[in-house]
């Protein structure tokens, strides 16, 4: 991998730890799994990076977590948060880097705001849920049907994400187009 390469890799394992700085929303009856900014930054690392580079950025990123960083939202941080309710979103994430990154590079026919929200949609929720809710429902002992439902709390905002994503995307796109790595 190019030194470039790790500089980008590098920046957006710091760009989803900056984004832990934005306070999390706990939703007690899903065992705490709170609701952060940090998927925005999963999204991004796909869409913009593609998807080894935007993969390789989240598990950068889980790992400095893993070893006691307190990056994750709220200032979490260590092995322990691997243990909770959340373990399954965190595992979903680069999986969802990886996807989103895919799609951006499929989609290149399409406009590139159009795109990056699908890569976005498929990647940061359709794939995050996929590892995300019967994570919950292992580690906070629900039915696979009530951690489903409980999580669709977190829908709407994961559609905001979605759409930043998808017009940060096409902003850096129209201002330097070489940016958006998962098109070149």
């Amino acid at each position: 991998m190019a030194d470039r390469s790790l500089v980008h890799v590098a920046f957006y394992a710091a760009l989803i730890a900056a984004l832990g700085l934005v306070p999390p929303v706990a939703i007690a009856f899903l065992g705490g799994v709170p609701i952060t900014a940090q998927t925005l930054g999963v999204m991004l690392a796909g869409v913009m990076l593609g998807p080894i580079r935007g993969a390789l950025a989240v598990l950068l990123f889980l790992f400095l977590v893993a070893l006691g960083l307190p990056f994750l939202s709220g200032g979490r941080g260590g092995l322990g948060v691997f243990m909770g309710p959340s373990v399954g979103f965190l595992i979903g994430w680069p999986v969802g880097a990886l996807v989103a990154g895919l799609i951006m590079q499929s989609t290149r026919e399409l406009n590139i705001l159009v795109s990056s929200a699908i890569a976005a949609a498929v990647g940061g929720i359709l794939v995050v849920y996929a590892f995300g809710i019967p994570g919950v429902a292992i580690m906070a002992g629900l039915s696979l049907p009530k951690a489903a439902l409980g999580s669709a709390i977190y829908i709407p905002g994961d559609l905001v994400k979605v759409a930043l994503t998808a017009l940060i995307v096409q902003t850096v796109a129209r201002g330097l187009p070489g940016a958006v790595l998962s098109r070149s």
